[in-house]
């Protein structure tokens, strides 16, 4: 089968309130309410999950700033413990 014709079918088995198991309920009405329910829902999903992954990015590059600020600050007390000639170059003559 090609690849368009089964595009086709499962848009036709998902989208297709003839074709899809939705199919079975008799009242027309109730079999659109329960289309549109299921519409909303995966609108609400996808939006949600978007938006997380939107945050969670947001979460991540605040995060490595605080961890990158808090290895510079750890590395530059150990420099100034172990080898504290570095800072010299820094001072006022």
């Amino acid at each position: 089968m090609e690849m368009q014709s089964q595009i086709a079918r499962a848009w036709a088995f998902i989208f297709d309130h003839e074709r899809s198991p939705l199919r079975h309920i008799p009242d027309f009405g109730v079999r659109h309410m329960v289309f549109q329910m299921l519409g909303w829902m995966w609108a609400v999903s996808f939006s949600l999950a978007i938006g997380s992954y939107t945050v969670f990015a947001f979460s991540v590059i605040g995060h490595l700033v605080l961890i990158a600020a808090f290895a510079i600050t750890a590395s530059t007390y150990i420099a100034a413990t172990k080898r504290p000639e570095l800072f010299a170059p820094l001072a006022r003559k």
